[in-house]
This record gives structure tokens, C-alpha cells and sequence, in this order.
């Protein structure tokens, strides 16, 4: 194979980066402007409308019940992890919270050692130990002020981090779901379940958005989906564990986009917090991975 076609799947797993990191920030505009809820609610509406089509079409017959179980459990995993990211990152730096979410990786192999049985190791005690270490620098010097006028920022900082203990959960969930359900599937449930979810509260909790904010939510919807599909085309022409380490990109495009859609600078603290967390989840991670199961944003 040449060269270029080799180099593919790492472009297209940094662009994929790039445009959900492009999608955080807008569904920030949209959580500050309307609240994560109304954000959250519309923006799966009109998920569900563009992929739900696509898997109807390509349904080959029913979706088996323990299969429906599943998707219903992840479903209610995903709503309250993205609700929570979303809240979160409307009262704090952009940069911040995607330093925050990093300890997911750490926080999993500890749900895999109560779920799944699997025997905790030195490294990943040691790896986590440093993993906290960053996370309380980040939070012990976080200001007290985000975007758009909050002053919430320990608050944000809460629900980040209950955001990628979800997030960790989520991973065990979606490696259980892909093995039995295809992309397009399992995108079209999670907007599906999410919109379901959160539409019991809507007469209560609904702020109808105006036309900014309404091409805000458009657009991270769309990007989302991209993002995912992207995702699913490159993990299948290269090996997890050489596209994994990209993910960590996520954090150079928070920075951009926090600057450029919110004026936020990066205090040294926050990138010190992040080299830690980082390290711990170097020191924690396995020496000999197995290929990850895609996710749908």
C-alpha cells in the first residue's frame, strides 16, 4: 500500500478530533445561551432525524431484546454523562475540562476490576495516584469565573469529573454493544434513548432556542456524526493502539477553541495538572492493548 494511504487513517482520526473538540465548543455557545438541557434534548432530536432513516434502511430485522437492554442501559449512562459534560464545560474553561475528562482512561480500569473481575494492578494504582495528583492541581487553582458570566467553576469542575466516571462506565457498556450491533445501530439508539430521556421534562425545563443558538445545536449535531463516522472508517484501516495516543490532540484543539469562541487563556497550573494526568494514564494503561470498539458521538 502507498505511503499516503498508510498516512490516511492518522488524518482522518485528527480531523475527526478536530470537528467533535469544534462540536464541544459549540454545544458550550448552546448550553450557555439555552442550558446543556435544551441543548442536549434538540441537538438529539435532530441526530435521530438524520441517522435514524439510514438504519432503518439497512435493518435486516428486529433488534433482539437483550440486545434492546443494552442499548437502553447505555442510553441512560449517556444522557446523564453528557448532560453533566455539557453543564460542566458551560461554567469552565474549555481546556480545563477536557484535561479534567482524561482521567476516563484511569477510572475504567478500576470499573473493569468491579465489573468484569479484572485484577488491579501496581502500575495502574500508581498511574491513578498520579492521575489525582493532576486533577487536584487543576482544581485547587481553578478561577473562580468561566464563560459567558458564570461563577461556578468548582461546580463545573463536579460534574466534569462525574462526566468521565460516566464516560468510563460507557466504555465497558459500548465494548459490550459493538460486538453485537453495527455503528449506524448503535448512533441511531443513543439519540434515540437520548431524546426519550430527556423529553419528560421538557414542559418543565425547555428553553426554545433563537436562531443563533439554533445553528449552534445544528451544527454540533452534524459535526458529531461526522466526527463518528470518520472515526469508524479509520479505526478500521489502522490498529487501535497507534490512533489512540491522538485522542490526546483533543487538547491543543480545546485551547484553540476556547480562545477563539470564548477569549480563555491556559494558566500554567492547568497545563502542569494535564501533563500529570496524562503521565497516570501512561503508567496506568496496558502494556498490550486490545483494539477498542468505536465510539459514537
Amino acid at each position: 500500500m502507498p505511503r499516503e494511504h498508510h498516512l490516511m487513517p492518522y488524518a482522518a482520526t485528527l480531523l475527526a478530533i478536530g470537528l467533535l473538540s469544534l462540536m464541544d465548543a459549540l454545544m458550550k455557545g448552546a448550553s450557555i445561551a439555552v442550558g446543556a438541557y435544551s441543548a442536549l434534548l434538540l441537538r438529539s432530536c435532530l441526530n435521530l432525524a438524520l441517522i435514524g432513516p439510514v438504519w432503518l434502511a439497512m435493518r435486516a430485522g428486529p433488534t433482539p431484546p437483550a440486545l434492546r437492554r443494552l442499548h437502553v442501559k447505555r442510553g441512560f449512562v449517556v444522557t446523564a454523562m453528557a448532560l453533566a459534560f455539557f453543564w460542566g464545560i458551560a461554567r469552565m474553561p474549555l481546556a480545563e475540562a477536557l484535561a479534567l475528562a482524561f482521567v476516563a482512561p484511569i477510572v475504567a480500569l478500576f470499573l473493569a476490576a468491579l465489573l468484569l473481575g479484572e485484577r488491579i494492578e501496581r502500575r495502574a494504582i500508581v498511574g491513578s495516584l498520579a492521575g489525582l495528583g493532576g486533577v487536584v492541581l487543576i482544581a485547587l487553582t481553578a478561577e473562580n469565573g468561566g464563560a459567558g458570566g458564570h461563577r461556578q467553576a468548582g461546580w463545573g469542575i463536579v460534574a466534569v469529573l462525574v462526566s468521565a466516571v460516566l464516560y468510563a462506565w460507557n466504555l465497558v457498556l459500548q465494548r459490550q454493544q459493538a460486538l453485537l450491533a453495527a455503528p449506524v445501530e448503535v448512533a441511531t439508539w443513543q439519540n434515540l434513548m437520548l431524546a426519550l430521556i430527556l423529553l419528560g421534562g421538557a414542559p418543565w425545563l425547555l428553553d426554545w432556542p433563537g436562531r443563533e443558538a439554533w445553528l449552534l445545536i445544528a451544527g454540533s449535531g452534524v459535526l458529531s456524526l461526522t466526527g463518528a463516522m470518520l472515526f469508524a472508517w479509520s479505526y478500521a484501516r489502522a490498529e487501535a493502539q497507534a490512533l489512540a495516543p491522538l485522542e490526546y490532540t483533543g487538547f491543543i484543539w480545546a485551547v484553540l477553541f476556547g480562545w477563539l469562541f470564548f477569549a480563555e487563556g491556559v494558566r500554567p497550573p492547568v497545563l502542569a495538572g494535564a501533563a500529570l494526568i496524562l503521565v497516570g494514564c501512561w503508567i496506568a494503561g496496558p502494556r498490550t492493548r486490545q483494539r477498542p470498539e468505536q465510539s459514537v458521538a
